[in-house]
Formats: structure tokens, sequence, C-alpha cells
């Protein structure tokens, strides 16, 4: 389409019915989006040697399932064949340059993947005397091996999610030898090169919290994801967004917004999960009128948002419940109130935006039928299993295995969907195949926190930030916020908040703020860095399949995704919107007010959503707008009085608009 970089102008419901295309004449909306679609940077080997990758991807999955629940191996052995299992599957499946051949592996991509299993043999061999030698006393083989695993990470990690995580590292470790040479804090007596890689090569460096949370939880949970694709489940679910909201005014937008919190969730990264449910609901969007910019930016903030939506918030959170010690129970109920409001926030923008405009939805009798869909919500049946099991108190691994069985058995209810072995091991290979990434990305995050744990950096910027906040807690969270975006740019969400958490959380809890509150602050702007120009990876992969301008894209998401940059401040100021017994014993809060302020702090939003999109029941001019975002400020507070002041203050302007709308009329009759 060759103005797919223009302004797409709002379309009644007869023009969007003669624009729609001869295929969607004949029935209705295609929902068969491309099972591999986040594999897609990935080789497709032929012949034999597909068949042997394949089943090699499967038997991993295979592995880790049958460990996880079944035979646990030795922490470090099971975490060494994590690593070697997935970097051999890396090595032969993303190419590592532009040109490379995309089908069949180079040859050096053949000894990487021999190396790898060599470095692997060593710690599996060795692994009862390396624990006492790594780091300590060292020989001349552990340093060479130790080097040459550090580099093949560094080079997995840089094929999985390009440079900015590898560079990083290396800045890291290249502090590690430099900090004898420079000044201040950031001194430190240095290390030999074989102490320092025999230490990161270990389970204080890469096979640390990261790769331990990578091995048991993350892959788990891609490989359910990959059994609700292959069931069925998945698409039921987009069925589902489009058959409640579709027909509503600009509804693909709001279908993006409740597809992504849906699959969003178990997707470790937010660029993944644009690119999986934008395919369907970017196009869509164009056609009913939203410009192309707009379509990419809603897709990339909803899809940012599934990291930060329960019960499985894109792992992160499995990271900071190793981190901080704080079941994982706790951290799943505290980010409910919080999701509702970024995602409240992004539906009211999407809805403001489609006021504007004019734009309507769907056409029912393109959509799936309401009773239909309903009738089959048993299709949500795997994910219930695995909320309830979790508010149990079952443990995270038991819950996700039997959600995977129960993705299985929902899938014979449906003759088109009905996994057999094929179709079991298909869903195994991607689950093995989508994780290789976030391994990569893990491993190369635990070189970060192995450096910091060395050469107590994270210590030492602690005081730093103290020194510079002083005794202003809204000061020290500005520079934290800032700190974790810019750590976080160009990656993962489960590497930046690792990385992030290692930095700046430490320095928040010695002011004296709950580690709670601390972890989750740094967690959520780790999310948002992702649609946080200059480098908003989400809002790049969305902008690929709209056509939009990457830059102007990250911009726009990053308007729309104003409200994430708020309710991470309302942690402090509004503890108990987390849910949370003991916070709320401490600061002398019932559920009552944990009500109140979950309400106040929605229509707090909804004022915020109108100010950015200068929409309040009607157009809003620059005054007004800025007295929405006044009241917006106001009632999201902890103050009763300052609530009210913002209610009054939202009343006032809807009076206005309202009695403009009133005159409208009048002004019309009189000049007939």
């Amino acid at each position: 389409m060759t103005e797919e970089n223009k302004d797409i102008k709002s379309l009644d419901k007869d023009a969007l019915k003669k624009n729609d295309s001869a295929e969607q004449k004949k029935g209705k909306i295609n929902f068969d989006v491309d099972d591999e679609i986040e594999l897609k940077a990935q080789r497709k080997p032929e012949g034999w040697l597909g068949k042997a990758i394949a089943l090699m991807a499967a038997l991993t999955a295979l592995f880790h399932i049958g460990s996880l629940v079944f035979y646990p191996l030795d922490p470090w052995v099971f975490r060494t064949i994590h690593v070697m299992t997935l970097s051999v599957l890396g090595f032969l499946l993303l190419p590592g340059w532009t040109k490379a051949c995309k089908t069949n592996p180079h040859w050096s991509d053949w000894l990487l993947a021999a190396a790898s299993i060599v470095v692997a043999l060593y710690i599996i061999l060795n692994y009862k005397v390396l624990m006492f030698r790594m780091g300590v006393m060292p020989t001349q083989m552990d340093f060479y091996v130790a080097l040459a695993g550090t580099i093949l990470v560094l080079e997995i990690a840089r094929r999985a999610s390009g440079w900015a995580l590898p560079i990083l590292s290396m800045v890291f470790i290249a502090y590690a030898f430099l900090g004898p040479y420079l000044p201040g804090i950031f001194e430190h007596r240095g290390y030999s090169p074989e102490r320092f890689f025999t230490y990161i090569y270990g389970l204080d460096g890469i096979f640390s919290v990261p790769i331990n949370i990578s091995s048991k939880y993350i892959i788990l949970f891609i490989i359910f994801s990959s059994f609700l694709t292959v069931s069925g489940v998945g698409k039921y679910f987009v069925q589902w967004a489009f058959s409640v909201s579709g027909h509503l005014r600009g509804g693909p937008a709001k279908v993006a917004i409740l597809a992504s919190a849906l699959m969003g969730t178990m997707n470790g990264t937010s660029a993944g999960n644009a690119v999986a449910t934008g395919s369907l609901t970017i196009p869509l969007m164009k056609r009913v009128g939203y410009n192309p910019r707009f379509a990419a930016a809603t897709e990339a903030v909803a899809s940012t948002g599934g990291q930060i939506m329960p019960p499985i918030m894109g792992a992160g959170v499995f990271i900071m419940a190793e981190m901080t010690g704080i079941p994982y129970q706790t951290l799943m109920i505290a980010g409910i109130i919080p999701a509702i409001l970024y995602f409240a926030s992004t539906y009211f923008m999407v809805d403001k935006e489609a006021s504007k405009l004019g734009l309507y939805g769907v056409p029912r009798d393109q959509l799936p039928p309401l009773g239909e869909v309903m009738r089959r919500a048993y299709m949500f049946f795997p994910v219930l299993i695995l909320f309830g099991m979790l508010m149990m108190g079952q443990s995270v691994i038991k819950s996700g295995f039997y959600a995977i069985l129960a993705a299985l058995v929902i899938s014979w209810l449906n003759k088109d969907s009905r996994m057999g072995f094929a179709k079991t091991l298909r869903a195994l290979e991607m689950g093995a195949k989508g994780a290789i990434q976030l391994m990569a990305v893990c491993a190369a995050a635990g070189i970060i926190m192995g450096v910091i744990a060395l050469t107590g950096i994270g210590l030492k910027f602690s005081s730093l930030l103290l020194g510079i906040a002083g005794t202003s807690e809204f000061l020290a969270l500005v520079f934290a916020m800032l700190i974790a975006i810019v750590l976080g740019m160009g990656m993962p969400t489960t590497a930046a908040y690792a990385v992030a958490a290692s930095v700046v959380a430490p320095g928040l809890i010695q002011m004296g703020i709950q580690p709670l509150l601390a972890h989750f602050f740094v967690f959520y702007f780790a999310c948002v860095s992702a649609i946080t120009p200059p480098v908003a990876l989400a809002s790049y992969a969305a902008s690929a399949i709209s056509g939009s301008d990457p830059m102007k894209t990250g911009y726009t998401s990053f308007r729309l995704g104003i409200a994430a940059y708020i309710v991470p401040f309302m942690f402090f100021y509004a503890p108990e919107i987390l849910m949370n017994s003991n916070l709320m014993e401490i600061y002398g809060y019932t559920y009552v007010d944990v009500a109140i302020r979950a309400a106040t702090a929605l229509i707090g939003i909804f004022a915020l959503s109108s100010a950015v999109q200068g929409w309040y029941f009607g157009s809003a001019n620059p005054w007004q707008r800025a007295l929405l975002f006044a009241a917006a400020l106001l009632l999201v507070t902890h103050h009763t009085w300052l609530d009210l002041l913002g209610f009054v203050i939202l009343a006032a302007l809807w009076a206005m608009n309202r009695q403009k709308v009133d005159k409208k009329p009048e002004t019309v009759s009189s000049s007939a």
C-alpha cells in the first residue's frame, strides 16, 4: 500500500464497509496469525538437519520439564545444561551476521555450538571441585574454559538481542580491570584475569539469579505459551477480545489492549508480544481509521503492559522474588491494581483518540458471534488453573506444569486444534526455540550482576545516590527512575530489571524504603524502557508492521504510556494500592482505603488521559488541558482534600463542556 505512512482519514460505518478487502467482504476477519512470527529471525533449516534441530529443541523442552518436575539435578549442572542446550540451538538457528545464510548454519556456527558443548562438559564433569576452585584458586584450564564460556555468552546474547546488552556487559568487564586507575567511588583494587573470569563463569556470575530463573521458570512459561498457541487457546484469546470489544469505536485498538494483556503476561519480551499480536491488530487499527504511527504506538504500549500483568508478569517477577525473598504470590497480588491502572490508561487514550477522529469499530457481521465465543469460555481453563494454583500457594513449577497439561487436554475438545503427537512435539519445539533469547540475555545480565557483586560498585552507587538526593526521597526516586530507564534501553524486560535492580534498588532500600516498593518501582521503569525514546524496542517492533517512522512511533508510545511513568510514584505516596498486608499494617491502612485509593487513582488516570489527548467530553483547549493535568495529579495523591479539589476541577470542566454542547444546536438554528 503506497500510502501506508500517511494518516488515514476517519471513516464512518458505510465507508468502512466499502473499503473492506474482497476477502473480508466474503466473511469474517481471518484470525489465523502465523504461530511462528516471533521466531522469524531464526533460520529455517531444511531436510534432515531441520528435523534434527526440531527434535533437539523438543527434547530440550522435555528435559527441562522432566528435571524440574520429576528428577531434580544439581543446580549448577542443571543451569549449565540449560545454557548449553539453548546456546547450541541459538548458534545453529540465529545468523551471526546480516548476510549469513537463512537456511543452513555456517561452519563457524557449528564451531561455536561444539565449543558450547565442550565448556558445558568440563563444568558437568568437574563441578564438585570447581565449586571450591572457581574464583578463588583456579587452574589454568579453569581459566581457559571460563574465558571461552564468557565469550560464548556474549556472542549468543549479541545474536539474540543485538549489541546493547553485550556492550554494556563488556563495559562492566572492563571496569573490573580498570578499577585501580579510576577516581573516587569507582576505584577498586582490580583483579587478575584468572580470578575474574572464573568468578564470573560461576554461581555468582553467569549462573546466578537470572539464569536460575531462566532455567526454572522462564522456559517453563514459554513452553506453556507455546502450548496455548498450538492448542488454539491463544487464537481464542484474540477472538474473545474481538468479540467483546471489536465493535466499539476504535475497536481494534481496544482489542490490542485486551489481547496483549492476556498473551503478553506470558511473553518475556515486550517487542515479541508487539509482533505476535500486532500482526493482526495493527492492520485492523489502520483499517478503521487510526493513523499508522498511532496504531503501532498503541500496540507497543499494550504489549509493554503485558510485562506487568499478573499472574506471570513477563517472568521478571520471578527474578524479583529471588532477589527480595518475597513470596511470588505476594508479588502477583501487588501487581493487580497497578496493572489495571496501566491498561485503563491505555484504553482511555485510544477511546479518546477514536472520539476525536469520529471512528467506528469493526462491523458486527465481521466479528465472531459473542454467544458462540462465550460458549467456548472453557478455553480460559489453562490460565485459570495457573492463577488458581498460584493463589492457593502451590509452587510456580507445579502450577506451570499443570497449566501445560490443561492446555493439552483443552485442545482435545476442538477437532481443529486437537494436539496429537506431532502437534505436542511442535509445541515443545517452539517452547525451546522461544526460550533462546531470554536465556541469552539472562546469562549476559549475570555477567553484570557478577561484576557488581565482585567490585562492590552497587553499594558505592547506593552511597552516591544517597549523597546526591540527600534526605529528599522524591529526588532519589527521580534519579532511580532515570537510571532504570537508561539501563533498560535496548534490553528485554527480564535483563533490564535484573541489571537495574542490582544497581538502583539497594540505594532506595538504604534510604528506608521498603524492599517491595523499591523493587516494584525499578521493575516498572525497566518495563517502560521498551516504549521510552530514543531506544524503544517495542515501539520499533510495532512500527515495522505499521510502516510508520520508528522514532516518531517511540514518542507517540511515550505519550500514550504516560500513566506508566506516574503509577510507580504512587507506590510510595499511596502504598495501599499494592495490597500488601505488611505495608498496610505498617501504614495503618484497611481494604476500604485500598478501594478508595484505587477508585480515585482510576479517575485521576482518566483525567490524565484527557489532558494528554485534549479531549474531555469534547475538545479541550490548552488551559483546560492544564487543569485536567493538575486534577490528575491531585487525584493520585494520598490526601482527601486534594482528591476533593481534583473532583471539583473535573466537575467544573465537565459542566463547561456540557454547556458548549448544549449551545451548539441554538447556534445552528439561529444561523439557519
